[in-house]
């Protein structure tokens, strides 16, 4: 009889650290945020991407994927996305943001053309997750984990920044083993 109190004893307290444990790994995984807010005027300009999660609009980008921002005077921002195809052709669309928070770090983006920007559902959630203090590296995403993307002022940038944003974005529950990274040849 003691020694069924010493076992049940025992599997209830690996029970409870197993518990406490899994509770402890769902607590990292946050649901993804944007930044309070940023300087839009340090944010606007090219941006290059380093890495994306594969979607449907890009399914035609092979390399040297840009995104360039433009402060419009109604307070939206231009959007420029361009892109190399395996072809070598270079293509591009054009949007426009609109700001969801005062601190524009929220955005809803339209690639339609203009006269049908209206139309509900029709725009995606751009939210910066998180940007350096000098505007040279950003992640960008949306609260349904379907979009992400890592941007740098440069084509390139190196392992230890690249890893550090991959950490942010799986601390957002974001799947980066699907990440592709960007190719940007000379």
């Amino acid at each position: 009889m003691q020694n069924f109190f010493k076992t049940s004893l025992s599997c209830a307290a690996i029970i409870c650290v197993s518990l406490f444990s899994s509770l402890s790994a769902q607590a990292e995984v946050s649901k993804p945020q944007a930044v309070s807010e940023i300087d839009i005027h340090q944010y606007v300009g090219q941006w290059y991407e380093i890495a994306h999660l594969p979607m449907y609009f890009q399914r035609n980008c092979a390399s040297n994927t840009t995104a360039n921002y433009t402060l419009n005077s109604d307070k939206t921002l231009g959007v420029l996305n361009s892109c190399r195809t395996k072809t070598g052709e270079t293509i591009s669309s054009q949007g426009v943001a609109y700001p969801q928070n005062v601190g524009m770090s929220q955005l809803k983006v339209s690639f339609l053309p203009a006269g049908l920007r209206w139309i509900p559902f029709t725009k995606g959630d751009y939210w910066i997750l998180r940007v350096d203090p000098e505007y040279k590296v950003a992640l960008v995403g949306g609260p349904s984990h379907k979009y992400l993307w890592i941007l740098s002022r440069s084509p390139q940038i190196d392992e230890a920044t690249y890893q550090s944003y991959l950490q942010t974005a799986r601390q957002y529950g974001y799947d980066v083993t699907k990440l592709v990274r960007t190719a940007h040849p000379e």
